[in-house]
């Protein structure tokens, strides 16, 4: 039978980049489950800026992506599965970790999905970003009474301002637009910077430390620069956690500084899977407990045909945005 003829019902859509900042969204077949799979019908999917190097066309990208590529911040509900699947259900709702969300549709190993609470029914959950914040707090060893900067406040420095202050730490936040350090006031920063001149950044840290600097620093924007400055702001055995996403290009750090100073550096960056199931179950958690609150940031929301705009909405970061998402239904 011709897919154009086939029931609605076994169709879903999906979006393609045929190109640098463009898109189509195609009528696909819809695909099946195998053994220790689930199939999602998602509500939505969060758009992440690791998106936007592909989105921008280097040379080593390949055109048209696959059928519902690079969304991986996918929630929805479980409406098919595949043999050897334990402890889910058809009409689960569930987080996945998966890799064609840009989609109404996407299969996920039955072990990289995490069933939602009745208490989050109706709320979004891209439960990648979220997992992500978790994992990079607790590899941040938080405690209560230590200074806490977080370079860089987009979604994910919002979250760890909010987990970092929760714990008890005394949070500055230091960002470059005024509505992002407002947000963080907002998720309990005690005080905030604005992120103009390295120089003064670092004076104003000093004042605020008593000289002492920071006992951790998170640097949550993925640019030489506040990388740099994040390990200026770190003090004698301190620890500097990297959270920014360093992939357009080569970095320099300061050895002698962070020699000198002892510094423990953190990669908080997962590649394991289960690792990231692992935030993502914990993240379920703290948003059920209220522990966390990522409502608030969710700041733009797209239908799937504008995923184009909301890939440049999250490039170009206008005033008042903090996190996108599109969403089928």
């Amino acid at each position: 039978m011709d897919i154009a003829a086939r029931p609605t019902a076994d169709l879903m859509r999906a979006a393609i980049v045929t190109g640098p900042g463009h898109l189509a969204v195609e009528t696909r077949a819809l695909p099946k489950p195998g053994p220790s799979q689930v199939r999602i019908s998602l509500e939505g999917c969060g758009v992440c800026a690791s998106n936007l190097t592909p989105w921008a066309g280097p040379e080593w990208m390949t055109f048209p992506t696959e059928a519902g590529g690079l969304g991986h911040e996918g929630w929805g509900v479980i409406d098919d599965m595949g043999s050897d699947v334990a402890g889910l259900q058809v009409g689960d709702r569930v987080a996945a970790l998966s890799y064609h969300a840009y989609a109404t549709h996407d299969i996920a190993d039955a072990s990289m999905v995490a069933a939602l609470p009745r208490e989050l029914d109706g709320k979004p959950f891209p439960g990648e970003p979220l997992g992500c914040a978790m994992n990079i707090f607790r590899r941040s060893d938080i405690e209560r009474g230590q200074i806490v900067a977080i370079i860089g406040i987009g979604f994910l420095g919002a979250l760890l301002t909010q987990l970092a202050a929760a714990a008890g730490a005394r949070v500055i936040a230091i960002s470059r637009r005024a509505y992002s350090l407002e947000v963080a006031r907002r998720m309990g920063a005690a005080q905030t910077i604005f992120l103009d001149d390295h120089w003064r950044v670092i004076e104003s840290v000093k004042t605020l430390t008593d000289g002492n600097l920071c006992d951790r620093v998170i640097e949550a924007v993925g640019k030489q620069w506040p990388l740099d400055l994040a390990g200026e702001l770190t003090r004698e055995r301190g620890r500097l956690i990297v959270a920014g996403y360093h992939q357009d290009g080569p970095r320099q750090v300061n050895m002698q500084l962070w020699n000198w100073r002892g510094l423990d550096v953190i990669n908080a960056h997962e590649r394991d899977p289960a690792v990231y199931m692992q935030g993502i179950r914990e993240a379920i958690e703290a948003v059920r407990q209220g522990r966390i609150d990522p409502q608030p940031l969710y700041t733009h929301v797209y239908p799937l045909e504008r995923l184009d705009e909301a890939l440049n909405t999250t490039r170009d970061r206008p005033d008042g945005f903090l996190k996108a998402l599109v969403q089928y239904r």
